[in-house]
């Protein structure tokens, strides 16, 4: 089937559809698109993720309109992850539907507005944004009359829960593993798939990029500073004369 068809090509490494373990609530699956496609398009269609395009990544967006915002950000990431994905043999759909969603569940004002909520409900075991994207993708979006959240495959649901590696204290994912979503689908102590690994990379890849690009911008550091990174230093060194038109 179509579908199916850039699977055959897959290493045998990568996730492949057809070993999907589904989703929490059983669906009639769709001829023309895999269900790692649906996974992606319910992202892209979903509310949460218009909502990253006014908040903040580094700067707020009030600052311009050049800086990035957590979209534009996993957009950036998406695209690294499917270059990577492509060039090891893995599953291009997983990874981007991964990269599209890993901060779902970020705060306003980036890292500052997720440690202020998290202090202020302290009492209630804090806040955690990578709990708060599983929170949105199993609870809070309200598209379907069928099911609460967006019904991803298990395989979107494993890679969301250890984007950050596995998951060492289970204790913060209480309130969502009582509702038994999982079924024991998912072994929390394990490694996430090579897609999900490459979807965390490409994130810090992204990031450690535009980061750098939008600090220059706004002028809070220039090219010579960036000597003390020996690895940063050898690149402007070897191409600063050729950028005459560049903020220095």
């Amino acid at each position: 089937m179509q579908k199916n068809f850039k699977e055959n090509y897959l290493k045998p490494y990568a996730v492949k559809s057809i070993n999907s373990k589904g989703r929490i609530y059983k669906e009639q699956e769709n001829s023309i698109r895999s269900p790692y496609q649906r996974d992606r398009d319910r992202i892209i269609h979903s509310s949460s993720f218009r909502r990253l395009k006014h908040k903040t990544q580094v700067f707020v967006n009030s600052e311009g309109d050049h800086y990035r915002t957590r979209l534009t950000h996993s957009m950036e990431v998406s695209q690294i992850a499917r270059t990577l994905a492509r060039s090891l043999g893995l599953n291009e759909d997983l990874c981007e539907t991964l990269s599209l969603s890993h901060d779902l569940g970020h705060t306003p004002f980036g890292h500052a507005g997720e440690e202020v909520l998290s202090e202020c409900m302290r009492k209630y075991g804090g806040f955690d944004h990578n709990i708060q994207t599983l929170r949105i993708v199993t609870l809070i979006e309200n598209k379907y009359y069928q099911f609460c959240g967006l019904n991803l495959t298990i395989e979107t649901l494993d890679g969301l829960i250890k984007h950050n590696g596995p998951v060492k204290n289970l204790s913060l994912y209480r309130k969502i593993l009582k509702r038994d979503f999982f079924n024991n689908k998912i072994s929390f102590q394990t490694f996430p798939s090579m897609e999900a690994q490459v979807a965390a990379i490409s994130d810090d890849i992204a990031y450690n990029n535009h980061d750098l690009e939008d600090g220059l911008r706004a002028g809070l550091f220039t090219i010579q500073k960036f000597g003390s990174i020996p690895f940063i230093s050898k690149l402007v060194n070897k191409h600063i004369k050729n950028m005459k038109n560049f903020r220095r």
